[in-house]
């Protein structure tokens, strides 16, 4: 069984995707976050494609997708939301779980509470919806929601730099010579690309949105708890463990696991994680 690499046109837009695994099986969708692409899940779809139908798209502006002109495309959380969803649909795939990583959140959670008869389980990876797991690595950014001016949006520039991206792997983990540099040389460079810089600053902007979301997202999962698998690196300097465990609060079957690494478990934990996924998911969906 081999993953394929596909792309398809959403709204004139082409977005890559990643698919693997026989149609038949229960389907995950797997969304990314920043500054990655459905190449974070390059050594997951492997461990899932036995038992799973599994598809990882990448956003417009992210990866292989094509990267419209910021005046030509709304690059907001809500927007993508819409196009994963008409994604989803032309795709043909009726009911999946969502494994969310980061901006996959804000992404995945708008799908669900649209549509949440599709919604079978959530898988969250440092994956965020409550405020008390938002860390101080954000108050940059929050400066920049607050008061909108060039000076503050120049003060979070930073995160698009190679160190910074770098940096994102390697926090947090317990090995940092176990991160493949490919990781965050595949970011880079898609951030290095001409006008890329703006589209992850309007990102960046939109994401003051997200969190206003969140008590909107926390009534779908006290209204239609779904299944929930929250495995947390929980030396993420963005998104904290109290993040993880916040899910507990509205979902009455949600597991909660917290691992000794950073902001990209899967970098380092990939077989635990794929192991916690496999288990949980073949238990609720069998």
């Amino acid at each position: 069984m081999l993953v394929t690499h596909k792309s398809i046109s959403i709204k004139g837009v082409n977005i890559f995707y990643r698919e693997a695994g026989q149609p038949g099986n229960p389907t995950i969708l797997l969304l990314h976050g920043f500054p990655s692409s459905s190449h974070m899940y390059r050594n997951l779809i492997p461990e899932l494609m036995e038992e799973f139908h599994v598809v990882a798209p990448d956003y417009p502006g992210f990866g292989n997708s094509d990267q419209p002109e910021i005046n030509e495309f709304e690059y907001t959380f809500s927007n993508y939301a819409i196009l994963i969803n008409e994604f989803v649909e032309q795709l043909n795939v009726e009911k999946f779980s969502i494994y969310v990583h980061d901006y996959g959140a804000p992404v995945g959670f708008r799908l669900a509470c649209q549509h949440p008869e599709r919604i079978q389980a959530i898988v969250t990876q440092n994956g965020n919806a409550y405020e008390e797991g938002l860390m101080s690595a954000w108050d940059p950014v929050r400066t920049y929601w607050e008061n909108p001016t060039e000076e503050n949006k120049n003060k979070i520039r930073f995160l698009l730099s190679s160190d910074f991206t770098k940096y994102q792997y390697t926090n947090g983990t317990r090995n940092p010579e176990h991160i493949s540099p490919d990781a965050w040389n595949m970011d880079q460079f898609v951030l290095n690309r001409p006008g890329n810089d703006e589209i992850q600053l309007a990102l960046q902007y939109d994401y003051r949105n997200n969190v206003k979301q969140y008590s909107n997202w926390q009534e779908f999962f006290r209204t239609y708890q779904p299944p929930t698998l929250a495995i947390w690196g929980k030396n993420d300097m963005f998104f904290g463990p109290e993040g993880a465990l916040a899910f507990q609060r509205d979902l009455d079957d949600c597991e909660v696991h917290l691992l000794n690494t950073g902001h990209f478990p899967l970098e380092e934990e990939l077989k635990t994680s794929a192991t916690l996924i496999k288990q949980f998911l073949q238990a609720r969906l069998s």
